[in-house]
């Protein structure tokens, strides 16, 4: 049961920077407001933070099955059951299939330099940024730039915010319900 209660979108916001905010989602999403937007919406200021650093981070350098890749493999790592049920949603909207989005979840590819960057957030999630100069000097190895390492923390950053308000607030699930530690369970 959720312990904030989200905007409802079905009755007029009166606040209109909440409507404008509504709006962006529905551009974004097809014409749709997941539970995690309404729930930010509760604080304008966050939804607004989140829409501007992942429309940022959209015009990037990093691929949108990328981003996807790493936000999946967050959530798994945080148990965060909400994101990993939206993002696995929109990872296969994407094209990735099944195997693809179970390597992420443990932050692997099959392609050689997605795991690169996919190890590289691992070691930025498990080491909160505190990452080795072998970790580092892996990331460029595998043809990732300055603008694509600092990408790739941003990334993890924005996904660790996300997996927190969404367990902090209980938001409901309104995605095909992924459950984390499946994996390991299933092993």
């Amino acid at each position: 049961m959720p312990r904030i209660q989200p905007v409802d979108v079905d009755v007029d916001v009166a606040d209109p920077e909440i409507q404008s905010l509504f709006q962006q989602v529905k551009q974004a999403t097809g014409g749709v407001v997941p539970n995690f937007y309404r729930n930010a919406a509760v604080s304008p200021a966050v939804l607004e933070s989140y829409l501007g650093a992942s429309g940022a981070l959209a015009k990037g350098r990093l691929s949108a099955a990328l981003r996807e890749e790493i936000a999946l493999a967050i959530a798994e790592a945080n148990a965060c059951e909400y994101c990993l049920s939206a993002h696995s949603y929109v990872a296969e909207a994407l094209g990735l299939d099944a195997d693809e989005r179970t390597r992420a979840r443990h932050f692997h590819s099959a392609d050689a330099k997605r795991t690169a960057a996919l190890t590289f957030a691992r070691a930025v999630f498990e080491q909160r940024g505190h990452v080795s100069d072998a970790s580092f000097a892996a990331v460029h190895a595998a043809g990732y730039g300055d603008g694509d390492v600092l990408e790739i923390v941003a990334v993890v950053a924005i996904n660790i915010l996300t997996n927190y308000l969404n367990d902090v607030a209980r938001v409901d699930v309104d995605f095909p319900r992924v459950h984390a530690g499946e994996l390991a369970r299933a092993a």
